[in-house]
């Protein structure tokens, strides 16, 4: 991480391809791009005619879908120790599937596999929901700020069913034992308190989180259904690798959320949905993570990114254009986990919240690229880095869509460097084995490449010739063995659908 002593640019971060990346030293402005000089966020998103669209609540998740094909075999995440009032099945522990190394079984299957093994009949239905690849705009919703993401392939599935108690057991291919709990426990169980784990196990807490949040939601209607007080036996599997910036997290909510909405026959919207997954994550969980992860999940599309206004949750697609223009999008998981519940991802929203406060704007999405030069003089250099990022970050995500818009995938590699540039040296979330995995890949000639995700972690993506995956997975390879570090999990990813019932 930087010490902070170097000089201060209040308009720019440092050049992406500085040092590490090329030669190239000349300075530039990567708050702008050449393509747009954008005068206010607001004005400019009413420029680019980015406008509620008509269907972006989507119908509620349950509604059938066709299912798009998928790699399996990849876990969300380990067991965490049993804690304070959690529920185990002394009868829990499964025995493994069979075929679960078997790459054709998708997660729709497996989950309907390991219901029918658990509980001895079958599923009333299976609902999915994928992770996604932000393409530009990191940590920019937590401050009401735009995103840019898309939903892929990869999927959490829920295999579900009513029981005729009030318990809700949740099981799952990645821990050895089901968890369950009351529906009269829920409001015990959470919200978790600051600064504690939650009161089950961690991957419980996200389909048991989401229960309860959506219960709040809709009971100042009364219940909606006699079913509405039903327990449930819920199932998951996933290909979404867990700990990659990739919304493992966000899948698990997003499945759990379609299965309840239907079951419990809330006949919420995707929308709500995603608002419900965000509290279960913010409250249940204790990651302060921002809206856009529920957001893609739920309402992406094929062949589209999904422009956010994480202010208003107006959403619009945006066609990527990459396979049209020859290139595929390259997902480098560099093995590095990262948890969003940890100390780093709070202290950079604290210091967001710091720095808006001090300049008098509710969010740092009400601070232009303009007001930096007096946040350069109000605040102290780590908050005006973390300040200067989101400000820059927001207009990036502006200029991106306009570039797609106007000359398409190949022209928005500038930008994913800059991007990148300002997550390592401003907001200080890379780590060597991301810095890494962008080097390597723009040197063999990648067009674009940055980390996606939260940070501390995870993985970079990179905008790549389809002819040439084979020679930049080699190089990221190469140069990850001779730093000394894991060997990357590298695999192309394309926009698909968002959350929908599979069977």
């Amino acid at each position: 991480m930087s010490d902070g002593s170097e000089p201060r640019d209040a308009t720019a971060a440092a050049d992406p391809r500085a040092a590490r990346v090329s030669d190239d030293s000349e300075p530039r402005d990567s708050a702008v791009a050449a393509e747009a000089n954008i005068p206010g966020i607001d004005r400019a998103r009413d420029d680019l005619g980015l406008r509620p669209s008509t269907t972006t609540n989507g119908p509620p998740a349950g509604a059938s879908a066709t299912d798009t094909d998928r790699t399996s075999g990849v876990a969300i995440g380990s067991a965490e120790p049993e804690t304070r009032r959690s529920r185990r099945s002394r009868s829990a522990s499964l025995t493994p599937n069979p075929t679960h190394e078997d790459d054709t079984m998708t997660a729709s299957t497996e989950a309907a596999d390991l219901f029918r093994r658990a509980t001895g009949r079958e599923p009333a239905g299976v609902w999915s929901a994928p992770g996604r690849v932000n393409l530009i705009g990191e940590h920019t919703d937590y401050n009401d700020g735009f995103v840019l993401p898309f939903a892929i392939s990869q999927r959490t599935a829920a295999a579900a069913a009513l029981r005729d108690d009030r318990v809700i057991r949740v099981t799952s291919t990645f821990s050895d034992e089901a968890v369950e709990a009351s529906i009269d426990e829920l409001e015990s169980l959470f919200p978790t308190p600051e600064g504690t784990t939650p009161a089950v196990a961690e991957w419980a807490a996200y389909p048991l989180g989401v229960a309860w949040a959506l219960r709040q939601a809709v009971a100042a209607d009364g219940a909606p259904s006699e079913a509405f007080e039903r327990g449930l036996d819920i199932v998951f599997a996933s290909d979404v690798p867990v700990g990659a910036g990739l919304s493992s997290s966000a899948a698990l909510e997003g499945a759990a959320a379609g299965a309840l909405n239907d079951l419990w026959s809330t006949g919420l919207d995707a929308k709500q949905l995603a608002r419900i997954g965000r509290r279960a994550e913010n409250e249940a969980v204790g990651a302060p993570t921002g809206v856009m992860d529920q957001m893609a999940s739920m309402l992406g599309a094929d062949d589209n990114a999904l422009f956010i206004d994480c202010r208003t949750l107006d959403a619009n697609l945006v066609p990527l254009g990459a396979a049209e223009a020859g290139l595929e999008v390259l997902v480098i998981d560099t093995l590095v986990k990262h948890a969003h519940s940890t100390g780093g991802y709070r202290d950079r929203r604290d210091a967001c919240e710091r720095g808006a406060a001090a300049l008098g704007a509710e969010a740092l999405r009400d601070v232009a690229v303009d007001d930096l030069a007096r946040a350069a003089e109000l605040l102290d250099d780590v908050t005006f880095r973390r300040v200067r990022h989101i400000v820059t970050e927001n207009q990036r995500v502006l200029d991106t869509v306009r570039t797609l818009r106007e000359h398409g995938a190949r022209a928005i590699g500038e930008l994913l460097l800059s991007s990148h540039a300002s997550m390592r040296d401003d907001f200080e979330i890379s780590v060597p084995e991301l810095d890494t995995a962008v080097e390597a890949a723009m040197a063999a000639g990648a067009v674009g490449a940055r980390m996606t995700g939260g940070g501390f972690g995870g993985a970079a993506i990179a905008l790549v010739d389809a002819a040439a995956i084979a020679r930049v997975t080699t190089a990221v390879e190469r140069a990850f063995a001779e730093a000394g570090f894991t060997a990357p999990r590298i695999f192309t990813v394309a926009p698909a659908a968002g959350a929908h019932r599979d069977a």
